[in-house]
């Protein structure tokens, strides 16, 4: 594996390979080992992702420090359970007895994330059940405000062409503590990959917005979220290609900004 595709996760962290895969949608068993054959070692997944708990509970077996899991719960949801118990079902449904990165998922905002909850998330750490505590944040101030402080050891950021606000909020106060850093939806959602109204010039594919992303060396791991082996394949071939080139990063940029411009809603 070249050293584009290398990086630590976080400070004292493992060496991880840069794709992460995420089980959202579903990609099936073959797919899963396939990335793991390919040395991808960061996974992602919900408590409902089953077929990823499932899968991966078998590859780690007698191999557990070869993986990197990340998960947590989802601050919508949290009211209906509490973050210990959300861990200790994460802990069971994969058979480990500790989780990579425990998140707290989907902080659209700060007030979302107050104090009693780090706290709560710290305290998992310090039982030695979680090796890294963190939050996946739409707040780009707040996650680069946490980020300088040093209290989290791990952050979900969304960065991509068209949503590349991370670069002044959140990375440069990253190098103090030096948390990990995992991006998703490299693709807007897909929105990256089609044709804004007033468009006339080509159209990237996935594996040029996971480029784009992994150009940045404040991102351990984009995720990546295939539907099948096909598309896995695709995105691991693509990246293997290494850094765009000046004139594609360029491209990607004006790309980007058009489609900002053309879905201002998803900002």
């Amino acid at each position: 594996m070249n050293d584009y595709l290398r990086a630590r996760f976080g400070k004292d962290g493992p060496t991880v390979h840069r794709l992460g895969l995420s089980g959202s949608y579903w990609p099936g068993k073959r797919t899963i080992h396939r990335a793991v054959d390919e040395g991808v070692n960061v996974f992602f997944a919900y408590g409902f992702d089953l077929q990823m708990t499932r899968t991966l509970r078998e590859v780690m077996r007698g191999r557990r420090e070869d993986f990197v899991i990340a998960t947590g719960p989802y601050n919508l949801i949290i009211g209906h359970t509490s973050i210990r118990k959300t861990l200790e079902r994460r802990l069971r449904q994969f058979q480990t007895d500790y989780i990579d990165a425990f998140l707290f998922l989907g902080v659209m905002k700060e007030q979302q994330f107050p104090p009693g909850l780090r706290d709560e998330l710290l305290q998992l750490k310090e039982e030695g059940l979680v090796r890294r505590v963190g939050m996946s944040c739409h707040d780009r101030v707040f996650a680069g405000r946490l980020a300088a402080e040093g209290s989290m050891d791990a952050f979900m950021v969304r960065y991509n062409a068209a949503h590349p606000g991370a670069e002044k909020d959140v990375f440069p106060h990253l190098a103090e503590h030096d948390p990990a850093v995992i991006s998703y939806t490299a693709t807007r959602w897909g929105y990256l990959l089609r044709r804004p109204k007033g468009w006339d010039e080509r159209i990237p594919d996935a594996g040029m917005c996971y480029r784009f992303v992994l150009d940045n060396d404040n991102v351990d791991v984009v995720l990546t979220a295939p539907q099948n082996r096909k598309q896995l394949d695709e995105n691991l071939a693509a990246v293997a290609k290494g850094p765009l080139s000046q004139e594609e990063l360029a491209f990607m940029r004006r790309f980007g900004e058009q489609v900002r411009h053309t879905k201002k809603w998803f900002m």
